[in-house]
C-alpha cells in the first residue's frame, strides 16, 4: 500500500496501527463530532452491558487513549488498557498516568490463559484483520465463567434509515472530518469499514464459532452500533 496516512481494507495490522498513531491527539474529539454526541451515551451502555464489580480484572482491547477504560478503573476493576497504536498508548499514558497501558495485538495476545474476568472492546473489532481469531484470543485469555462484551458499528434496522445512514457515512462523514482532523484519509477509511462490517445475526455468529456461549446483541440507536456479550462456559 504504502501510504500510511490511510489504510485499506485488506487491514494489516501495521499499517492501521500506524494509521491510528497519526490521529491519536484529537480522536476522542473526532468521535464525539462525527457521532453527534451519541458517542458518550453507546460508552455508558457498554459498561452498563460489563456489569463492573470492584476486584475483577478486565482487559480493554483496542482501547486507544483510555476513554473507555476510565469507567471501570473508577468502579475499582484492575483494568489492562491494550492497544496495538503506540501513537494511542503514549497519548492514553500521558492522560491516565495511573492506569496500566500495554502493547497488544488482539489475534496474538500477550496474556496467560484465563486471566481475565472481562474482556471488552469498543470501536476496534472491524479494524482487525482476522476478527474471528481475535474473538478466539479473547476467548483464550478469559476465566471460566467470564465474559466478553463488544460494542461496535453494525447494521440500521429500518431500510429506509439504513440508506440515509450509509449516505451520511461516505457522503458527510469524510468532509467533516477534512474540517476538523489532520488526516482525513483515516476516516474515509473508518467510515468504509463501518459500511463494510457484518450485519449483527452475522456477528452473533462468529462470537459462538469462537467458543462463546449464551450470545446475544442489543442494538443502540436503531441498530447504527450494537452490543454483542457472550460467556465462557
Amino acid at each position: 500500500m504504502g501510504d500510511v496516512n490511510r489504510a485499506d481494507l485488506t487491514k494489516v495490522s501495521h499499517e492501521v496501527a500506524e494509521m491510528f498513531d497519526g490521529v491519536a491527539p484529537r480522536y476522542d474529539l473526532m468521535n464525539a463530532l462525527l457521532s453527534l454526541g451519541q458517542d458518550r451515551g453507546w460508552r455508558r451502555a457498554t459498561v452498563e452491558a460489563v456489569q463492573p464489580r470492584p476486584g475483577q480484572r478486565l482487559l480493554d482491547i483496542a482501547a486507544g487513549t483510555g476513554t473507555s477504560s476510565v469507567p471501570y478503573a473508577e468502579a475499582g476493576l484492575d483494568v489492562v488498557a491494550a492497544d496495538l497504536s503506540e501513537g494511542m498508548l503514549a497519548e492514553g499514558r500521558r492522560r491516565h498516568p495511573r492506569m496500566e497501558f500495554v502493547r497488544a495485538d488482539v489475534t496474538d495476545l500477550p496474556f496467560a490463559d484465563a486471566e481475565f474476568d472481562v474482556v471488552t472492546m469498543s470501536f476496534g473489532l472491524r479494524n482487525v484483520a482476522d476478527y474471528p481469531r481475535a474473538l478466539s484470543e479473547l476467548h483464550r485469555v478469559t476465566k471460566p465463567g467470564g465474559r466478553i462484551v463488544v460494542c461496535e458499528f453494525s447494521t440500521p434496522v429500518l431500510k429506509p434509515f439504513r440508506v440515509l445512514y450509509q449516505e451520511y457515512l461516505m457522503r458527510a462523514f469524510p468532509p467533516v472530518a477534512r474540517l476538523f482532523s489532520s488526516n482525513p484519509e483515516s476516516y474515509e477509511y473508518l467510515a468504509e469499514t463501518i459500511r463494510d462490517w457484518p450485519a449483527q445475526e452475522e456477528l452473533a455468529a462468529a462470537f459462538s464459532r469462537a467458543g462463546w456461549t449464551g450470545v446475544q446483541y442489543r442494538n443502540l440507536t436503531g441498530g447504527i452500533v450494537a452490543l454483542h456479550r457472550g460467556f465462557k462456559g
